[in-house]
């Protein structure tokens, strides 16, 4: 099984559902200033704690600054077990040119 692409448009859509978690990997002080809504800042420090509080069959949207970064980070956690995995194209970048009204700070 491999991670899929999807775009800023098509994760608005996805984080519709009640059980999508969008894990941000850019580094904390980034994450601080803006985020996408309901997003949880995901490192090396927390990602055992994070893979203990989901489930498996969650969906994963992994958002990184220009959507290169997260690819790495979404096929790993489909090497741990976890199914339905997404790397965002064009990270944060492009949500926030998209939907800057709804970033979070």
């Amino acid at each position: 099984m491999a991670f899929k692409h999807l775009s800023a448009a098509q994760a608005k859509e996805l984080m519709a559902g009640d059980t999508t978690v969008v894990a941000d990997i850019r580094d904390e002080n980034s994450f601080v200033q803006g985020h996408m809504p309901q997003a949880v800042h995901l490192s090396n420090a927390n990602i055992g704690q994070f893979m203990i509080e989901r489930d498996f069959e969650q969906p994963i949207i992994v958002v990184c600054y220009h959507g290169i970064s997260s690819q790495g980070a979404a096929n790993y956690l489909i090497e741990q077990g976890f199914e339905e995995v997404y790397s965002m194209d064009g990270g944060f970048d492009a949500w926030s040119k998209q939907f800057m009204d709804e970033i979070e700070r």
